[in-house]
């Protein structure tokens, strides 16, 4: 948990807003000032009665853009996808903890995504508690698992201060998710107006000891075969092109563990390697290494157990020497290694543009849908992959494409695309977002479409539609249990209905269309492309 944040300013920033006879403002309007003084100017909300004083003010603090959820996981995934691409919070507005439930399984996966997140939940009244009403729950209780720093305000006056140093909480390295309750009377409590407003500073990112840089310098210098895995904020186009230089100093492998908040990719980005997900492809490659360097990352191990196939994906005679942490300044690390090596004048090899042959019409599967969107990329796209068994070519498929930026499942909680384009799409209005959606995980956040359509929002959802739970067939053989039979095949089927993905589009406001050949569907890619606004394509598989 994290306690404590450092260089709390009280600073007056003069908002001229609130015109009171009493020059006293809310508790709610008292955290909207301090939101904004610090930075935090959209709030991705799902409001309930608890938090009704947190939306009138919304009309007398002016600056914070609001933007509704209608399902709170689609709140709390949005805030991620902000974060991803800005590394700044956004706020979510959430009611009670039933609300703060319903957006959990979005925050494990923003935790994972060092994330920068300030939660606002809503709670009874201080007095109210003892009564046990039904939305009654231990938020705090919920919201520690899932959160860096969790409090509750225990009165209107110190709402500001709270607010302040859960923005600092959530700002501090690498990024964390702060959570602040705010009992329904604190936000409607006054304060006076005239106090200042405090802003609140994250502690700056430590970083590693020379002696951790040198050693990895002398373990380069050896020559035996090494690979710098690659983690955090580490896939970013700045710090990609200095472990490139450190790679053509010393013939170096760059990984990308497998599942990154953010990864630069296209023509003129340094190539990175990613670690495969399956175990016995993860092992194949890592196992010729002898040495493994971790950059922002973990050593790699398996996303489950399985019976009989190991944890770690490692060779246990690999040396494993962490270069820098994830909350440390990978930055500095990484150029501080250019430096040791003798390498800042060398030139990172980076990917020229080529992307693969776009097939000019055929039946769609995973290598022609990869090779249309490679070839159809906009430059400076942001691609959200929740492609899971359809794509598992799509990342090697961009690596020649026009330079763009991949956001991926960090924490493996299903559902999670849709939401994260929304806050990317917010975060970058001037950039194309696509979401590459598997059928069944869109299900689990379909209500993102009618935020995306209610915001007019840049996106286009490509949705893999093969009816059916197909990545647990494939669990099922891994886990080493019988072949799904009759009963347990009606748990991966997604038939009976069957779901018609362009119905619930149009039926949230997003236009859509069906396409079965790569004709139609570069023709709906060129459509897409060429307006603003969101736009689904399912794909038949």
């Amino acid at each position: 948990m994290l306690d404590k944040v450092s260089n709390l300013d009280q600073i007056n920033n003069g908002h001229n807003d609130i015109d009171r006879a009493d020059h006293t403002i809310t508790g709610a309007q008292s955290l909207l000032r301090t939101l904004l003084d610090c930075g935090v100017d959209v709030c991705f909300a799902n409001p309930g009665t608890s938090e009704m004083h947190f939306v009138d003010a919304l009309d007398s603090v002016d600056g914070m853009r609001c933007i509704l959820g209608l399902f709170e996981g689609v709140v709390t995934g949005a805030a991620d996808g902000y974060a991803r691409m800005l590394d700044r919070p956004a706020a979510t507005l959430l009611h009670l903890g039933p609300g703060l439930a319903n957006g959990l399984s979005n925050l494990h996966n923003a935790g994972r995504a060092q994330s920068p997140i300030v939660n606002v939940i809503g709670d009874h009244a201080t007095y109210h508690r003892s009564f046990d009403a039904p939305l009654t729950s231990d938020i705090e209780g919920a919201a520690r698992p899932f959160s860096s720093w969790v409090r509750t305000s225990p009165n209107a006056e110190s709402v500001a201060t709270d607010t302040a140093v859960a923005v600092a909480a959530a700002t501090s390295a690498p990024g964390r998710v702060a959570s602040l309750i705010l009992p329904a009377n604190t936000a409607w409590s006054t304060v006076d107006s005239s106090t200042p407003t405090p802003r609140a500073h994250p502690n700056p990112p430590a970083r590693p000891s020379d002696s951790v840089i040198e050693s990895a310098a002398a373990i380069l210098r050896e020559g035996g075969s090494t690979a710098l895995v690659l983690g955090g904020r580490a896939t970013r186009e700045a710090p990609l092109a200095l472990a490139g230089k450190i790679a053509a100093a010393t013939g170096a492998d760059l990984l990308a563990q497998t599942h990154n908040p953010r990864i630069s990719r296209g023509a003129g980005r340094v190539e990175v390697t990613r670690i495969p997900y399956p175990i016995a492809e993860s092992v194949a490659l890592l196992e010729k290494y002898d040495n493994l360097i971790l950059v922002g990352a973990k050593a790699p191990i398996a996303f489950f157990a399985y019976p009989d196939r190991p944890s770690t994906l490692y060779p246990p005679s690999a040396r494993i020497h962490e270069l820098v942490r994830v909350d440390q300044d990978i930055t500095y690390a990484l150029d501080h290694l250019v430096d040791t090596l003798g390498a800042g004048s060398l030139g990172a090899a980076v990917a020229d543009y080529g992307p693969p042959d776009m097939p000019s019409d055929g039946p769609l599967t995973g290598r022609t849908i990869g090779a249309v969107v490679s070839a159809m990329l906009p430059e400076e796209a942001i691609v959200v992959d929740e492609s899971l068994t359809t794509g598992g070519s799509f990342f090697d498929d961009l690596r020649h494409s026009a330079p763009h930026d991949v956001l991926l499942s960090t924490g493996g909680s299903i559902g999670f695309a849709m939401p994260n384009a929304i806050g990317a799409a917010v975060a970058c209005p001037d950039r194309k977002v696509i979401a590459l959606e598997s059928d069944g995980s869109g299900l689990y956040m379909p209500q993102a479409l009618w935020t995306m359509a209610r915001e007019n929002l840049d996106i286009t959802v490509l949705v893999f539609a093969n009816n059916r739970y197909r990545i647990l067939d494939n669990e099922m053989f891994n886990v080493g249990a019988h072949g799904a039979g009759p009963v347990a095949s009606t748990l991966f089927d997604l038939t009976r209905p069957t779901i018609d993905w362009v119905s619930l589009a149009e039926g949230f406001g997003v236009a859509a269309v069906r396409t079965e050949t790569v004709a139609e569907l570069g023709d709906a890619l060129r459509t897409a492309f060429a307006h603003s606004g969101p736009m689904v394509i399912q794909i038949p598989l």
